[in-house]
């Protein structure tokens, strides 16, 4: 007996209070609420930079546009520390998007660096507050060589902004920082600003689809932009006379391996396409098909597309009409090829 009172009273001394045990968890969702409440101001303040430079934007934009198309050289974005970062991914922006253009670090380019500027570049130097030290050195040797400046600052009456040819403004009104201290809302502006360059560049120049795939043959982007029909179907399609039997068609349709046969007239014109759900439907409506021509089960007027249309436009296709084959043909109508989902997956281009 004494046992089991020790037990229970060892068992009791392990427990905890209720409002102790309740206390973190209250503390926690706390916490989390907090997390979300300041992700979201974060995001409101940096949507509200972004909205106020779209108010801004003006002739000063539209002037930058042209000074860039209007050079005969590259496009050298510089910065330094998180302004470096932003300029490093716009000038990878710039380059893919059909403007030639590449990143220069300030402190290298007073170190040898500076000698990869020409007089024909155009620089785009960025600095929140416009007085960046090294970029403020490099300024007036890009000029002397002839270069041309287009400056995004946060302050238009900062020295980097009297300097350039063309200021761009990118001031935010606060720092999505709880101490407004930390690059945030600036950083996110100077993106935006030269994203909305690049991208008004783009469109001025006309580059297209075609021309973005030339600038990304690797990966998927590659793939989908650069594939074509042509390139993964398969040209060798069991074909059918209508008028031969069902149990023909199955038997030509089992050989091609492709889950369906095209049935063609005696002009070789496509009538239609034969496939497992057309079987299926056929048995559950007429049963015994021995003697049934192939034309009165098959699905007429089947989808088809041009050789030489992008692997990528087959694949919504099929999606939208919810089907798994499509015929291929040329520029005269006729076939001359067919593909399936598998085909296009293991063309990795869904």
């Amino acid at each position: 007996m004494w046992g089991a009172v020790a037990i229970i009273w060892f068992h009791h001394k392990r427990q905890p209070p209720m409002n102790q045990a309740i206390q973190p968890l209250a503390a926690r969702v706390s916490e989390d609420a907090r997390a979300v409440a300041m992700g979201r101001q974060v995001l409101e303040i940096e949507a509200a930079a972004v909205a106020a430079l779209a108010r801004r934007l003006g002739n000063e934009f539209s002037a930058a546009v042209a000074l860039i198309r209007g050079s005969h050289g590259r496009v050298i974005v510089s910065g330094i520390g998180k302004s470096g970062h932003i300029a490093r991914k716009l000038a990878a922006t710039f380059a893919s998007t059909g403007t030639p253009a590449y990143f220069v670090h300030a402190a290298e380019a007073v170190h040898g660096d500076l000698g990869m500027i020409t007089r024909d570049d155009v620089l785009i130097a960025i600095s929140n507050s416009g007085e960046n030290d090294e970029l403020l050195t490099i300024v007036p040797l890009v000029k002397r060589l002839g270069g041309k400046l287009i400056a995004i600052t946060g302050n238009e009456a900062s020295s980097l902004a009297q300097e350039a040819d063309i200021h761009l403004d990118a001031r935010v009104d606060q720092e999505a920082c709880s101490l407004n201290l930390a690059p945030t809302a600036s950083t996110t502006a100077a993106l935006a600003l030269g994203d909305a360059l690049a991208v008004a560049l783009l469109d001025a120049r006309g580059f297209g689809a075609d021309d973005f795939a030339r600038s990304h043959p690797g990966g998927a982007l590659g793939r989908k932009l650069l594939t074509h029909v042509r390139d993964v179907m398969q040209a060798d399609v069991p074909t059918l006379d209508e008028n031969v039997p069902v149990p023909v068609a199955l038997a030509a349709m089992t050989r091609g391996g492709m889950g369906m046969a095209v049935v063609l007239d005696a002009t070789a014109r496509i009538t239609g396409i034969f496939t497992d759900g057309d079987l299926r439907r056929a048995l559950e409506r007429l049963g015994d098909l021995r003697t049934i021509p192939v034309s009165a089960v098959m699905t007429r007027n089947p989808r088809s597309i041009g050789s030489s249309r992008l692997a990528v436009e087959a694949v919504e296709m099929m999606e939208a009409n919810k089907i798994n084959q499509l015929l291929v043909i040329d520029d005269a109508g006729a076939l001359c090829g067919a593909l399936n989902m598998h085909d296009l997956f293991r063309a990795k281009v869904v």
